[in-house]
C-alpha cells in the first residue's frame, strides 16, 4: 500500500511556517520594558475580577495566580497573570 506523501508535505509546511514566524518575532520585535511603578502596581492589583464605573468610563482588573507541576514529582512554577484596562467613551460634536 501506497504512502500518501501531500498530507504530510502540507503538515510539515504549516508547523515550518508557524516555526519561522515564530523565530522571526523572536528575532526582530523589539523589546520593551516596565517601570518599577508599574511592576508595583499590577503587584498591588487585587486577585479575581474588578469593575468599576464613572461617567464615560469602565476601568477593570483581572489577576488570577495558579501553581503548576510538570508530572508528578517535577518541578512546581507559580504563573502570575495580571490585566488593567480602561475604556473612555467620548461624544465628539
Amino acid at each position: 500500500m501506497a504512502l500518501q506523501m501531500t498530507p504530510l508535505a502540507w503538515l510539515a509546511l504549516r508547523y515550518g511556517a508557524t516555526a519561522a514566524a515564530g523565530f522571526a518575532m523572536a528575532r526582530f520585535a523589539p523589546h520593551g520594558r516596565f517601570s518599577g511603578a508599574v511592576e508595583q502596581q499590577m503587584d498591588a492589583a487585587p486577585r479575581g475580577l474588578r469593575l468599576r464605573k464613572a461617567r464615560g468610563q469602565i476601568s477593570a482588573s483581572v489577576r488570577a495566580t495558579r501553581n503548576w507541576r510538570i508530572g508528578r514529582f517535577g518541578p512546581k512554577f507559580q504563573i502570575d497573570g495580571t490585566a488593567l484596562a480602561r475604556l473612555k467613551v467620548r461624544r465628539v460634536t
